[in-house]
């Protein structure tokens, strides 16, 4: 089964690490992006850009408006994500705890099970869910 492992983001919690233990974080991803990989359970992985280089966009009367900015504001941010297969959801919450972020208080990875997935090159029909 599929499982979306969502970092979140405290900018205060990060910033009151030492200069050594961000580096740790970003470090520690390569190594546990080697280990999934090993493991097989690697699909993909994507790192995001701040909330303020977002906008939102909503469909109006018919016409589209962009809004400058996240669409909720949070203290908290999703700042990137794994996707990984896992035989259970128990190696799931294993395979997020090898993410270094899951040891910083104040940070967590949250797991939620992938209940459609597309890509470019699977024929798929999405039939609602």
């Amino acid at each position: 089964m599929k499982y979306l492992l969502a970092m979140y983001m405290n900018p205060d919690v990060w910033e009151g690490l030492s200069e050594q233990a961000r580096e740790e974080v970003m470090t520690g991803h390569g190594e546990f992006i080697r280990r999934i990989r090993e493991s097989g359970e690697m699909i993909s992985t994507q790192a995001l850009a701040a909330p303020a280089q977002s906008a939102v966009v909503q469909v109006k009367d018919g016409l589209p408006a962009v809004t400058d900015g996240p669409f909720a504001e949070s203290k908290e941010f999703l700042a990137g994500y794994y996707l990984v297969e896992c035989a259970s959801q128990e190696r799931a919450y294993e395979v997020a705890a090898m993410i270094p972020d899951a040891k910083i208080e104040g940070l967590g990875i949250e797991v939620r099970p992938v209940v459609f997935f597309a890509d470019a090159e699977t024929e798929t029909e999405f039939t609602g869910g």
